[in-house]
C-alpha cells in the first residue's frame, strides 16, 4: 500500500512533453513543439525549481517534442541534471515505462521521465494507489500536455516499484502554476 512519507526514499516525476505541431509532412517523431508547447514547458521547469523538483537523471523520449520540452524545462532548474534519451518510452504501454523505472540504478533518488500519452497517464494510473485529493481529481480527469505528476515511493531502490505502491503528491499543468 502507498504512503505517505515526509521525505519518500524515491520520487518519480512524469512529464507530459508539451503542446505539439502537426505539420504536414512531418513524421510523428519529429513533430516540433507549438507557440503553445514553446510558452508551457519554461512554466513547468519554473515551477520545478521553485519546488526542488530536481532529478538526478532525466529519460527522455526521442520525439524532437518531447527533447524540446526538457530543452525549455532544463534551462529553468537550478543544476546539471543527468540526461539520457530513452528509445523504450517512445509509443509503449504503461508496463514497459514500469520497466524502464524499474531498471533505474540504486544511486538516483528522483527520476523525470519526458515521454508521451497514453503511456505517461496510464502508467501514473498504474503506479499510484494514493495521493493527495486535489492531485488525484486533477490527473484522473485529465493528463495533458505539459501536465506534471509528482509520485513518492517509500521503496529502497527502483526494482521495487510495482503496480499500486506509489503516493501521488502533486499533479499540475502549466495555467495552474504560471
Amino acid at each position: 500500500m502507498a504512503k505517505k512519507s515526509a521525505k519518500p526514499k524515491r520520487r518519480l516525476i512524469l512529464l507530459r512533453h508539451a503542446k505539439s505541431a502537426w505539420p504536414d509532412g512531418v513524421a510523428d517523431r519529429e513533430r516540433p513543439l507549438a507557440e503553445r508547447g514553446r510558452k508551457a514547458a519554461p512554466i513547468i521547469g519554473a515551477y520545478m525549481a521553485r519546488e526542488k523538483l530536481i532529478p538526478d537523471l532525466a529519460l527522455v523520449s526521442p520525439a524532437r517534442r518531447a527533447q524540446e520540452t526538457w530543452a525549455l524545462v532544463r534551462e529553468a532548474l537550478s543544476k546539471k541534471v543527468a540526461e539520457r534519451d530513452a528509445p523504450d518510452i517512445y509509443e509503449v504501454s504503461a508496463e514497459r515505462i514500469v520497466d524502464v523505472i524499474r531498471a533505474v540504478g540504486p544511486d538516483i533518488r528522483t527520476l523525470l521521465i519526458v515521454g508521451h500519452n497514453p503511456g505517461m497517464e496510464k502508467a501514473a494510473a498504474l503506479l499510484v494507489a494514493d495521493g493527495d485529493a486535489d492531485a488525484m481529481g486533477r490527473m484522473n480527469e485529465k493528463f495533458p500536455t505539459a501536465g506534471l505528476a509528482v509520485i513518492d515511493f517509500d521503496v529502497e531502490g527502483w526494482d521495487e516499484v510495482a503496480a499500486g505502491t506509489g503516493y501521488l503528491k502533486q499533479f499540475v499543468v502549466p495555467h495552474s502554476v504560471g
